[in-house]
């Protein structure tokens, strides 16, 4: 076949063109739809709970609390649990939802590998570590009695995000040590070693505690938002939506990444420093939410995928429509620990082990995605 008989026709190009324009089109709608779902779900997850609020209520409540119609009367028990209780569990469901999804989707782009969680730097594990040794010696130690009075509710969350942030930078530096083009694989090495290391410190100091730190292990190793409050959802922005905007930045990167660590080097981007700032970056988003909610398992894993089926590979829409999707299968699956026993509540890290784990299956079995 000649050149010019392997040349497109220009008959074609239109339909291609079109093809295109419908694509961009699919993905716009796919991202409005997404934000319309996620709004429409945080209305409805505001009515739900052990006390429940009409949708009427819940409103006007927020009307009378935004100062437009002040005269209204409102229920001083609805509106305190609305207020103080279920909306900062709502919104500390936003924004850990959303960070786990966009840290999931940088370490799939960095290891090149869909099966790639963000706990694989260490970050969960390393928290859970310094959470328990904050449970099980805070008490045995007038130094650490002391600055949990003086922390208060935010002793534990903040043993636990120094746990995650140092675990992370003892794997990254163990990786520093290979050759530039085989240090991503020695960080997931390193990580899984790291990983069996912390377990373990957890698992000792787990048989040590007594009965009522078990049980405030037990519950923390679990995931919950039942400790969201109004403070906890101030610190938890301050460090999450900085490490949101920042990681959106590098969406260049990312789709490089996909190609391989040499292409992104030959096209510009210096691995030696773009590799810590995504790690650095993941590591904060990580940290800054299992600090506040507890180990919540598979949020990362689900939620970029389902996004590069909703609007393709390229991060520039990937990333947003991950945390979009992140942030709902969060709150969705808060509403139904919440409700499933109610007035008893499930530990949200179940419920999403139990919908990810078959997930997680159905990557490797059904799609046969390579490892």
């Amino acid at each position: 076949m000649s050149q010019m008989e392997s040349l497109p026709s220009p008959l074609e190009r239109p339909a291609d063109e079109e093809k295109r324009s419908a694509g961009i089109a699919w993905r716009g709608f796919s991202l409005v739809g997404l934000t319309l779902i996620l709004g429409m779900s945080l209305i409805v997850a505001a009515t739900h709970g052990p006390l429940h609020i009409p949708m009427d209520r819940v409103l006007a409540i927020f009307k009378h609390a935004a100062g437009f119609s002040p005269t209204t009367h409102i229920d001083p028990i609805q509106s305190a649990v609305l207020l103080e209780l279920r909306l900062p569990r709502l919104l500390m469901a936003l924004l850990v939802g959303a960070a786990m999804a966009m840290a999931g989707a940088a370490m799939q782009a960095l290891f090149r590998n869909p099966l790639a969680d963000p706990g694989i730097v260490g970050v969960s594990s390393g928290a859970a570590l310094g959470a328990v040794l904050w449970i099980v010696l805070a008490g045995q130690f007038a130094l650490l009695g002391s600055i949990s009075a003086q922390l208060g509710a935010f002793a534990l969350p903040a043993a636990a995000f120094i746990g995650g942030l140092g675990t992370t930078a003892i794997i990254y530096s163990t990786a520093r040590f290979g050759h530039a083009e085989t240090q991503t694989f020695i960080l997931l090495l390193a990580g899984i070693a790291i990983a069996a290391l912390t377990g373990a410190a957890t698992g000792m100091l787990t048989y040590m505690a007594d009965d009522q730190q078990l049980r405030s292990i037990t519950f923390w190793t679990m995931g919950s938002l039942g400790g969201a409050d109004w403070s906890g959802v101030r610190v938890s922005a301050l460090i999450i939506l900085p490490g949101i905007l920042l990681l959106y930045t590098l969406h260049r990167l990312l789709d490089v990444l996909l190609l391989g660590e040499t292409v992104a080097g030959h096209l510009g981007f210096e691995m030696n420093v773009f590799r810590p700032l995504l790690v650095l970056l993941v590591a904060l988003l990580m940290a800054a939410s299992v600090a506040m909610t507890g180990i919540i398992g598979f949020i990362g894993l689900m939620a970029p995928h389902i996004a590069r089926a909703l609007v393709g590979p390229g991060h520039r829409l990937m990333l947003p429509a991950a945390a979009l999707i992140g942030a709902w299968l969060l709150l969705v699956g808060d509403m139904a620990a919440r409700d499933l026993i109610s007035p008893a509540e499930i530990p949200i890290g179940i419920l999403t082990a139990l919908l990810g784990g078959p997930f997680f299956l159905a990557l490797l079995f059904m799609r046969k995605v390579r490892i």
